[in-house]
C-alpha cells in the first residue's frame, strides 16, 4: 500500500532533524577539537615563553657573576698591592729603628699593633660600597705615610752621616790628657812656645782612633813627631794623629769614626808615650778641646 504524503513527510522531517543534531554533534566536536588545541598552542608558547624567560634569567646572573668575579679579582689585586706596601713600610720602619737607635721591642714592626674594646652591639657587615672606600682610604693612607717616612728616613741618614763626619770624643779610650793646646814651657828646653795640639798620654800599644770619618791624606813620618797620619774631614778639617809606633791606614783609606788607625807609642820628639793631637781647618790650628768636649 502507498504511504501517504503526510507520512512522507513526517519521514522527511526526522531524515532533517537527524542531519540537524548531527550537524551539531560535529560542530561541538569540533568546537572543542579547536579549544583543546587552541589550550595545547596557548601552554606551548606559555612554556616558550618561560624557558626564554629563564634562559635570559640564567645569561643576567652569568653576566652578574662575571661583574662581581672582577670587582673580587680587582680587589684582590688592591689588596695585593698594598700588602707589599705594608711590607715595604715594616722594612723601612725597621731601618728606622735602627737609625734612631730605638728600642726594637718597642717599635716592633713584625706584629700586629695591639688593639680592643668593649662590644657595644650594633654592629653593621660592610658592603661592597664600603669596603671600597675602606681600601682606597687605606691606600691613601700608606701612600702618605711612606712618604712621611722616607722623608724621615733620609733625615735620620743625614744625621748619622753629619754624627759621623764630626769630629768629636777623645782619639784614645783609656788615657789623659797631658798637655794643652797653646803656650806651655817646652818638655825639652824649658822655654816658653806654642804647643800646636792636645797630648794624650796612654799605655804603650794601646790604639789610636779616628775622631771622625773621614780619608786618609798622609800616614807618614815627619821630622819631630815620628810616625803621623793625617785625616781630611768635611768642611775643610784635618785631624793629626802623631808619635804613633806604627800606622795602621794608608793614604786613601776610607775610615769610620772610632776605627783604629795606629798604635800609640814614642815616636819622635817625645818623652814617653803619648799621641799627640791637633785639628786644622784650611791651614789654620784649632783649640781641639772644643771637639773633645762634643763626645
Amino acid at each position: 500500500m502507498a504511504s501517504s504524503p503526510s507520512n512522507h513527510s513526517r519521514r522527511r522531517g526526522k531524515w532533517i532533524f537527524s542531519g540537524l543534531v548531527l550537524a551539531l554533534l560535529a560542530l561541538a566536536g569540533a568546537y572543542r577539537l579547536g579549544l583543546e588545541q587552541g589550550a595545547r598552542m596557548a601552554g606551548e608558547d606559555r612554556a616558550a615563553a618561560a624557558l626564554q624567560a629563564l634562559a635570559q634569567e640564567r645569561s643576567r646572573l652569568q653576566a652578574m657573576r662575571a661583574s662581581v668575579q672582577a670587582d673580587l679579582d680587582a680587589l684582590a689585586l688592591q689588596l695585593g698591592r698594598m700588602r707589599a706596601h705594608l711590607m715595604r713600610l715594616d722594612a723601612l720602619g725597621q731601618r728606622l729603628v735602627a737609625l734612631g737607635k730605638l728600642d726594637p721591642e718597642e717599635f716592633d714592626f713584625g706584629s700586629d699593633p695591639a688593639r680592643g674594646g668593649a662590644d657595644q652591639g650594633n654592629a653593621r657587615t660592610l658592603g661592597h660600597a664600603d669596603l671600597v672606600r675602606e681600601l682606597d682610604r687605606l691606600q691613601r693612607s700608606l701612600n702618605d705615610r711612606a712618604h712621611k717616612l722616607e722623608v724621615l728616613e733620609e733625615l735620620l741618614r743625614r744625621r748619622a752621616l753629619d754624627n759621623e763626619t764630626t769630629i768629636s770624643g777623645r782619639p784614645v779610650k783609656h788615657g789623659w790628657i797631658s798637655s794643652t793646646f797653646g803656650t806651655r814651657i817646652d818638655p825639652f828646653t824649658g822655654k816658653k812656645k806654642f804647643h800646636r795640639g792636645i797630648d794624650f798620654a796612654g799605655r804603650a800599644g794601646s790604639e789610636v782612633l779616628a775622631v771622625a770619618a773621614g780619608v786618609v791624606v798622609a800616614s807618614e813620618w815627619q821630622h819631630g813627631y815620628g810616625n803621623v797620619v793625617e785625616i781630611r774631614h768635611p768642611g775643610g778639617y784635618i785631624t793629626h794623629y802623631a808619635h804613633n809606633r806604627e800606622n795602621l791606614v794608608k793614604v786613601g783609606d776610607r775610615v769610620e769614626k772610632g776605627e783604629p788607625i795606629a798604635i800609640l807609642g814614642s815616636t819622635g820628639r817625645s818623652s814617653g808615650p803619648h799621641v799627640h793631637f791637633e785639628v786644622r781647618r784650611d791651614g789654620k790650628v784649632i783649640d781641639p778641646a772644643r771637639f773633645i768636649g762634643r763626645g
